[in-house]
């Protein structure tokens, strides 16, 4: 049950992943550039979390649905994975959205 949470992760990142190259949204449009934006924003998120650590605003929640491992105090690996799935999914919407409107403006 320990990997319950991770699994759902990496189904949805995989689900981003299938969306990405069927509409060549963010790295099969351009992988250099979604691999520096990507980690720009993981580091942004990451360095947010240490901030609400420090503060005392964020905690690590036990559940039996996590492993268990942690990547830096009160972070688990888990939200590692969240935090990339949340950047590739605002950036595959950002890029469809984009795509839309530019598809829509010349109708």
């Amino acid at each position: 049950m320990g990997l319950l949470y991770l699994a759902a992760l990496l189904v949805a990142l995989t689900g981003m992943v299938v969306l990405d190259r069927k509409f060549l949204l963010f790295f099969w449009r351009d992988a250099r550039r979604a691999v520096i934006v990507t980690v720009i924003g993981v580091t942004f998120f990451l360095g947010w979390d240490f901030v609400g650590i420090g503060a005392g605003v964020f905690f690590r929640g036990e559940t039996n649905f996590m492993t268990g491992i942690q990547v830096a105090h009160e972070v688990p690996l888990e939200e590692v994975f969240f935090l990339v799935l949340l950047c590739y999914l605002t950036m595959n919407l950002f890029v469809a959205v984009g795509l839309f409107v530019d598809r829509r403006s010349r109708l």
